[in-house]
C-alpha cells in the first residue's frame, strides 16, 4: 500500500525537492520523467555547492517557498533516520507529498507519521526494495531490506592480517587464531576477529556470523569491530579471519561475502590457506586466489598456511614454497612462529 514500484508513480508527484546530495539524490533526479526543481543537504561542505544543475540548499523551509514543488524525496543513507524523519514531517506539515527510500526512512517502523501524512491529505510511499520480485521468483523472501548499518570508513593504526582461503573448510580459523596466540606469545598485544558463529575459542576478542549480513554491511561491520577494538584495546596487530574464497568454483554464493570481509579489513598482509586434496571443496587454487586478492585491494600476500590433513607426505610443503616463491608452512606442526615472523617483517613490527 505504501511502496512505491515504478517510474509512472514518481511523475504523477512532480516537481521534487530532493533531500540528500549523494549518490542516492543523483540517481533520483537521473530517473526518466522526473523533474527536481531544488536540494537539500545538512553537509555544510555541500550547501551553495553545484548539484544535478540546482544550488544545495540548507534550508527545505525556504525551497519550498521558492519553488512549485509538489513532493520531497527523501534519499539520506543509513544512520540519517533521525534527519530524513525532520525533513518528512516538515514536508507534511507544509502539504507536500514524501518520497523516502527503504535506507532513508521505513514507513513499517513509522506508523505514526503514517497518520499524520493522511490527516494532512498527503501521499507518502517507499521506494520499494523490490523483495517481491524475489519472493515470486523463488517462493521466499526476507520481509524488508536486510541492510541496516551504517557506511563507515576506517583504517585502524595497527597492522591488519587478513587469513583468507582457497575454499571453505581450508584452515582459516585455525590459522587465525593460531597466528594469534603465537603473537600473544612473542609479546605483541594482539587482536583477533573471527567472523565465524563458531569463532569461540581463545585468543578470539569478537566473533559474529557475517554471513548472517546483508554483503551491503559486511565492511563495515568489520570496520566499525576494529575500531571497537582499537579504542578498547589498543592492539599492536589485528588479525581477521575470513570467510569462503574470492575463487572457489564448486559452491560460488560466499564468494561476494568473503570480497566484503577482505575489503572491510583494510589489510597491510594477507595469508592464504589452502588445504591440498580438498575431500568436498572445488579450489581453484592457491594462484588464483592470490591474483584475486590482490586485485580487489591494494595489499599484499605473504605467506601460505596449509591444511595437511588429506596429505599423506609432509614434505609436500617444499613444494608449494618453490612454486609460489613464498613461506608455507604447517600451521599446526610448528609453522606459526616462522609464519608470524615473516608477518612481523613485512608490516614494520621488529
Amino acid at each position: 500500500m505504501y511502496d512505491i514500484t515504478s517510474v509512472e508513480e514518481f511523475k504523477k508527484l512532480n516537481p521534487f525537492i530532493i533531500v540528500g546530495c549523494g549518490g542516492g539524490g543523483e540517481k533520483f533526479a537521473n530517473f526518466e520523467g522526473v523533474k527536481s526543481v531544488g536540494f537539500v543537504d545538512d553537509s555544510i561542505k555541500k550547501q551553495g555547492m553545484q548539484f544535478c544543475d540546482n544550488v544545495i540548499s540548507s534550508s527545505l523551509t525556504e525551497l519550498i517557498g521558492k519553488t512549485d514543488a509538489k513532493s520531497i524525496a527523501i534519499m539520506l543513507p543509513i544512520g540519517a533516520e533521525g534527519a530524513a524523519l525532520k525533513y518528512a514531517v516538515q514536508a507534511i506539515d507544509n502539504g507536500l507529498n514524501v518520497i523516502t527510500s527503504f535506507r532513508s526512512l521505513s514507513l513499517s517502523e513509522n506508523a505514526s507519521l503514517l497518520k499524520f501524512a493522511k490527516s494532512k491529505g498527503v501521499v507518502i510511499k517507499e521506494i520499494s526494495s523490490r523483495l517481491d520480485v524475489i519472493n515470486k521468483i523463488f517462493g521466499t523472501a526476507p520481509s524488508q531490506c536486510t541492510e541496516v548499518l551504517p557506511k563507515i570508513t576506517y583504517k585502524p593504526k595497527a597492522p591488519v592480517v587478513f587469513v583468507g582461503g582457497t575454499s571453505q573448510e581450508c584452515g582459516k580459523r585455525t590459522t587465525t587464531r593460531i597466528l594469534g596466540k603465537t603473537a600473544q606469545e612473542k609479546g605483541l598485544n594482539a587482536a583477533v576477529i573471527s567472523t565465524d558463529e563458531m569463532g569461540l575459542e581463545s585468543p578470539a576478542d569478537l566473533n559474529f556470523r557475517a554471513g548472517s549480513l546483508s554483503v551491503m554491511d559486511v565492511a563495515a561491520a568489520i570496520m566499525g569491530t576494529m575500531k571497537y577494538i582499537e579504542e578498547e584495546k589498543n592492539p599492536d596487530i589485528i588479525f581477521v579471519e575470513g570467510q569462503s574464497s574470492l575463487t572457489e568454483d564448486g559452491n560460488p554464493h560466499p564468494r561476494g561475502l568473503s570480497a566484503a570481509i577482505l575489503i572491510g579489513s583494510r589489510s597491510d598482509a594477507v595469508v592464504v590457506c589452502h588445504r591440498p586434496n580438498h575431500p568436498f571443496r572445488e579450489p581453484r587454487g592457491i594462484d588464483y586466489e592470490i591474483k584475486a586478492i590482490e586485485a580487489v585491494e591494494p595489499t599484499k600476500v605473504v605467506g601460505i598456511s596449509l591444511n595437511m590433513r588429506n596429505v599423506s607426505d609432509k614434505k609436500d610443503i617444499l613444494k608449494y614454497e618453490e612454486r609460489y616463491k613464498l613461506p608455507a608452512v604447517d600451521i599446526k606442526n610448528g609453522g606459526a612462529s616462522r609464519l608470524l615472523d615473516v608477518i612481523i617483517d613485512y608490516v614494520g613490527l621488529n
